[in-house]
């Protein structure tokens, strides 16, 4: 399902439906009590955003313990298993693990050069990060469309099956994502047409398929002083995405921001966080970052 990013009492039915024995929730920065509550089932809960306090759950964030790995990276110390699928998702998540690197390197040689030491790098520079955005694009379109690719992609045993189209099975998912490539290329180069002070700023109507998370990824490599606001025109609203340098948290910034406008909500983490506010208010919404960064 894909939702906002919030687990409340709309999945009870999701439950239902799947007579699951055992309920992983992973990356979901918000889990309400009252799901929890009438879930009836062991509910094991990874995360590393902001902490919470709740009950019937077992809950793992490394913030307990002062530190902030991405999920991808504490799932993979748990099952130590299919390195390049966990690189692409630790990685993807910018998190840079160098032991985690050295070993990839060797067992994926060409992948991620030996001068890469930072996860924005790794993104934007290796082949590691083009096998990033082909996973990332297969998980994007329609419900339908996701849940056929996430088939044929656990038929995928090596990376160059994607990079280099080697099987059938790297052959479809390529095929799939081709006009994705065409899409993202053309709403890149328009972003960076766009006049940069203190935001990079850039809204686009409304597609099929959303890319403000990697467009403003791309965008702060490009631009790594400054603080980049993607945007996505749909149904009267504009949800974007944030990101700034570490220099800047811009979560509190934008939560700031969004005080008093009708509707508008975000959350995320201090330098990459998603926000959606009604599109009259945009304007006002992006004065008002400009004005506190």
């Amino acid at each position: 399902m894909k939702t906002n990013p919030k687990i409340d009492d709309k999945f009870l039915k999701y439950v239902e439906e799947y007579g699951p024995d055992k309920i992983f929730i992973m990356d979901i920065a918000e889990v309400e009590q009252e799901f929890l509550d009438k879930v009836h089932l062991p509910v094991i809960w990874i995360d590393h955003h902001e902490l919470a306090e709740r009950s019937k759950v077992h809950y793992f964030n490394p913030r307990k313990h002062g530190s902030n790995e991405p999920t991808s990276y504490l799932c993979y110390q748990v099952v130590q298993q299919d390195l390049w699928i966990a690189m692409a998702g630790i990685v993807g998540d910018w998190y840079y693990p160098k032991e985690l690197a050295e070993q990839f390197r060797k067992e994926f040689p060409g992948l991620l050069p030996e001068h890469i030491a930072t996860p924005d790098d790794a993104l934007f520079e290796t082949e590691l990060g083009n096998l990033i955005r082909i996973l990332a694009f297969a998980l994007k379109g329609s419900t339908k469309n996701a849940n056929t690719c996430v088939k044929i992609l656990t038929r995928i045993q090596h990376p160059d099956e994607l990079l280099k189209s080697t099987t059938p099975a790297g052959q479809y998912i390529r095929r799939q994502i081709k006009d994705m490539y065409e899409e993202y290329d053309m709403l890149l180069k328009e972003a960076l047409k766009q006049k940069v002070d203190k935001i990079l700023a850039y809204t686009y109507p409304s597609t099929n398929t959303s890319y403000t998370g990697e467009l403003a990824n791309e965008l702060l490599h490009r631009f790594p002083s400054k603080v980049v606001l993607i945007g996505r025109k749909k149904s009267g609203e504009v949800r974007c995405s944030l990101r700034s340098p570490k220099a800047i948290n811009i979560r509190d910034i934008m939560q700031a921001a969004i005080q008093g406008l009708p509707g508008a909500y975000g959350g995320g983490h201090e330098q990459a966080c998603g926000v959606c506010v009604k599109e009259e208010d945009f304007p006002e919404f992006v004065r008002r970052l400009e004005e506190n960064i």
